[in-house]
């Protein structure tokens, strides 16, 4: 009997652990960090709660779309010089997402 593993489009078995932790990761931060943010900017917390819950959304999707359903098989290698300049460039985006957000409540 086969198990329920991920599959990607083609039908190939992909590993779902990382579509997992990004989730998770997703919703940690966001409900924990998000809220806080809605009221620094005069948001009721039930609007912080929407966003932090739309933004969860958004980032599993997105998860989902890039680590399971267009995932490449098992058998595919990527270079790990690749894998690094993603991350380099992930980690950036990510610090110029939060001086974005931060910026304003400094002034």
């Amino acid at each position: 009997m086969r198990g329920m593993g991920a599959r990607n489009r083609d039908g190939d078995p992909v590993d779902p652990v990382p579509f997992l932790v990004c989730t998770a990761m997703a919703v940690l931060l966001l409900f924990s960090v998000g809220p806080l943010y809605g009221l620094a900017y005069g948001l009721p917390v039930w609007a912080g709660l929407t966003v932090a819950t739309a933004g969860t959304v958004a980032v599993s999707a997105v998860a989902y779309h890039r680590l399971v359903w267009t995932a490449p098989p098992p058998s595919v290698h990527i270079a790990p010089e690749l894998r690094f300049q993603r991350l380099i460039y992930i980690g950036v985006a990510f610090a110029v997402l939060l001086v974005a957000v931060s910026a304003p409540l400094a002034l």
